[in-house]
């Protein structure tokens, strides 16, 4: 949520600022719904203040034995409390009616942040390693799993539907080195902490992130629990963990990793990357959480970024990194870079890591502040990527690794997670072990 201060105190440069990422900011809506908070603010404290001042005249008519002073000043105190009561509802509703209305408004972009419209617009930073140069016509990701027995899409569709899928034998356990690997990575070569989250959260945890209530139909709600909802990243929980914390500027900073399954309706999303592992409503993904002071966001982003990049190097997988432009931020973030793995199949680079520096957006909505060593409180800032998407980095491994016989070479760094295992080759049929 945006500092309520600024919005007081320089308007123009929030609509400005929010013009970058082509959102509307009504000011009249703001204005009338401030307007109104504000008036009954100071109602509510002067007939406090009034109260407060009543209170010690009834304490001094007492003392004076003066009765019938003191009986009438304590019918003006109930009068005070019943006035105050209705005003302080009011003011509670014109409160819910303004934060209603700055809940749907996004993040400023940093000043860094390219302007544009969409992603079409974000500029490239870098790339790494080489593409492939393969002698015969790359196959997807998809036809490679299914020629080994490895992959059954329709299997997944007979139990859950369309937009799911089930592996089999070496390729799930890939899956599973994957992730493995890249907690490893990220813990003993970065130092994060690795933490189990819960799969369930609460909605108020989804609109301290942001996902809430701008998203909700990407959300997977529980049946007969309108409160909470299946997790559709781990920065959910991890960046909730925090909630209503004060934390010491020589704890900072906090650097928090978790394997969790994603789950998303990707609405709105119909007939995109319906075939195999690209866009699903349950994936495995490993996720990065940074809580640092405000004045280290900047330098910690680019960090992050490289924690991420180093899970593809290692894997030597090709990659490039874009920065988003203002029109194709997410809601929460003020700059994002994302990385971005070469498909040979397709012919081009797919996003597998989005890391993302959210201000004090996401700490003002959480509530997490950090106590500086002269004592003072502010919010913190908190940043999130992907560490990686694995079952995004399954199929770059299959697309990148194949060979003209339909086997896939399992990534030197990965070897020791697969028992050795250098070759996954087609199994016999029908394939399901």
């Amino acid at each position: 949520m945006l500092d309520p201060k600024l919005l007081r105190t320089d308007l123009d440069h929030v609509i400005a600022a929010l013009g970058r990422r082509r959102f509307a900011f009504s000011r009249d809506a703001y204005e009338v719904a401030e307007e109104r908070r504000k008036d009954l603010q100071v109602q509510v404290e002067e007939l406090q203040g009034m109260g407060r001042r009543n209170a010690r005249a009834v304490g001094e008519a007492k003392g004076r034995g003066d009765d019938t002073k003191e009986k009438e000043l304590l019918r003006l105190g109930e009068d005070l409390k019943r006035r105050l009561e209705s005003l302080e509802t009011e003011l509670g509703e014109a409160r819910a009616i303004l934060e209603t209305l700055l809940s749907g408004v996004p993040n400023l972009p940093a000043d860094e942040a390219p302007d544009g419209k969409d992603e079409n617009d974000n500029p490239e930073l870098r790339r790494w390693g080489q593409t492939p140069d393969f002698s015969f016509e790359a196959k997807d990701h998809v036809a490679i799993a299914e020629g080994m027995g490895l992959m059954d899409n329709a299997a997944a569709a007979k139990v859950a539907g369309s937009r799911f899928t089930v592996l089999f034998g070496d390729l799930a356990k890939l899956q599973r080195a994957l992730i493995r690997f890249m907690l490893d990575v990220q813990i003993n070569e970065y130092g994060y902490r690795e933490v189990y989250a819960p799969y369930i959260v609460k909605a108020h945890c989804l609109h301290g992130t942001g996902q809430l209530p701008k998203f909700g139909e990407d959300l997977f709600a529980l049946s007969g629990d309108a409160d909470r909802y299946l997790v559709p990243t781990a920065e959910v929980p991890l960046t909730n963990l925090y909630r209503d914390t004060i934390i010491e500027e020589e704890a900072l900073p906090i650097k928090l990793v978790a394997h969790t399954p994603c789950f998303r309706s990707e609405a709105g999303s119909y007939g995109k990357d319906t075939r195999g592992m690209i866009r699903q409503h349950q994936f495995e993904k490993v996720e990065l959480v940074q809580i640092v002071a405000g004045d280290a966001s900047p330098a910690a982003l680019e960090a992050l970024t490289g924690h991420a990049e180093a899970v593809l190097q290692k894997l030597e997988l090709p990659y490039r990194v874009v920065e988003l432009c203002t029109g194709d931020l997410g809601f929460s973030a003020a700059r994002t870079y994302d990385l971005e793995v070469w498909f040979p199949a397709q012919g081009r680079y797919r996003e597998i890591s989005s890391c993302s520096n959210m201000t004090d957006f996401q700490a003002r909505r959480v509530k997490v502040r950090v106590r500086g060593r002269n004592g003072k409180l502010e919010l913190a800032h908190t940043l999130n990527g992907s560490g990686l998407a694995a079952g995004r980095t399954l199929a770059a491994v299959l697309e990148n690794c194949q060979d003209e016989q339909g086997s896939v070479r399992v990534p030197r760094a990965l070897v020791p997670y697969m028992d050795g295992t250098s070759v996954i080759t087609s199994v016999p049929s029908p394939g399901k072990e």
